[in-house]
C-alpha cells in the first residue's frame, strides 16, 4: 500500500554530498503526498475521537468558564448560556469535535512535517536536529498547559467589566467561549514552536545567533506582533500572556544555538 500504512521509507545512502542524498523531484512529490495523507488520517482519527470526547470536554471547559465568570459577576446579574436555533447543538458538536481532533492530531502532524524535511538535510544537519520532532511535541504540550493555567484568570478579568454596565444580563451563545478556549489552546501550542524554529534556523546556518542578539529589540517586537495576530481573543491580556514567555524562550533558544555551535562545530569544517 502506498499510504499511510506503508512501512518506513528505505534509508538513503549516508553521504555528505547533498547531490547524492537529494531525492528526485518525483520522489519528493510522492513523499509529500504520503505525509499529507498521513496527516489527514491523523486528523480524521482525531475528529472521530473528538466526537466522543466532546461531551466531557465541553462539560469540563464550560464548568471552568462558568466558575470564572460567576466569581466576578455583580450580585443578582442573570447569567445563562443559550442556543438561538434548533440546529445549534448539532453544529456546535461538529465544530467542537473537529477542534478537539485538531488539537489531538497536531503533534502527529508536526512529526510528519519534520519527517518530510529530514531527508533533505545533510548527515551532520540531521544529527544536530534529530531531537527536533520530540522537542516540538513537548513545546506544544507546554504551550497548551500554560494556556490552560491562565484561562480562568483571563475570563475573570473579562467579566470584571460587566459591573460598569448596571442592570445588564449576560447571555452567551452555548459553546462560544468553549470554542474560543480550544482555539486559544491550539494557538498557544503553535506559538510555542517559535523558539524551536529559531533554533533550527540557527543550527542550519540560516540565522546567526550574534545577529539575533544584536537585533533582540526588533525580534521582541516581532514576537509581540505575532502574539497579537495568532491570539484568537484579540485582547491585551492574552497577548501578553503569550508574548512574555515566548520572548524568554526565544532568548533561551538563541543562546542554546550559540552554545551548541561553539561546543560542536560543523563537521564539514
Amino acid at each position: 500500500m502506498p499510504w499511510p500504512f506503508r512501512g518506513k521509507p528505505k534509508p538513503r545512502k549516508e553521504s555528505d554530498d547533498p547531490e547524492e542524498f537529494r531525492a528526485t523531484l518525483v520522489e519528493h512529490l510522492e513523499e509529500l503526498r504520503d505525509r499529507i495523507l498521513r496527516s489527514l488520517v491523523f486528523l480524521g482519527i482525531g475528529w472521530v475521537a473528538g466526537w466522543y470526547l466532546e461531551a466531557p470536554v465541553y462539560a469540563r471547559l464550560n464548568g471552568m468558564i462558568t466558575s470564572a465568570v460567576i466569581r466576578r459577576l455583580p450580585p443578582n446579574t442573570d447569567y445563562k448560556t443559550v442556543f438561538h436555533n434548533a440546529t445549534g447543538p448539532f453544529f456546535l458538536k461538529l465544530q467542537l469535535s473537529f477542534m478537539i481532533g485538531l488539537v489531538l492530531a497536531f503533534p502527529f502532524i508536526v512529526l510528519q512535517l519534520w519527517g518530510f524535511i529530514a531527508p533533505g538535510l545533510k548527515r551532520n544537519e540531521r544529527k544536530a536536529l534529530q531531537s527536533v520532532a520530540p522537542a516540538s511535541v513537548v513545546l506544544f504540550g507546554i504551550g497548551v498547559a500554560f494556556c490552560w493555567v491562565i484561562i480562568p484568570s483571563a475570563f475573570t478579568w473579562f467579566t470584571s467589566y460587566v459591573e460598569e454596565f448596571n442592570g445588564t444580563s449576560l447571555y452567551q451563545e452555548a459553546g462560544t467561549m468553549v470554542f474560543l478556549v480550544l482555539k486559544m489552546l491550539l494557538a498557544f501550542g503553535i506559538g510555542f514552536q517559535l523558539p524551536l524554529v529559531i533554533f533550527v534556523l540557527g543550527k542550519l546556518g540560516l540565522l546567526s545567533p550574534d545577529m539575533l542578539i544584536r537585533n533582540w529589540r526588533q525580534a521582541t517586537a516581532g514576537i509581540f506582533v505575532l502574539a497579537a495576530v495568532i491570539t484568537p481573543s484579540n485582547d491585551i491580556f492574552s497577548m501578553l500572556m503569550m508574548a512574555v514567555p515566548l520572548s524568554l524562550l526565544f532568548a533561551l533558544s538563541v543562546y542554546a544555538v550559540k552554545y551548541t555551535t561553539k561546543a560542536k562545530p560543523d563537521e564539514d569544517d
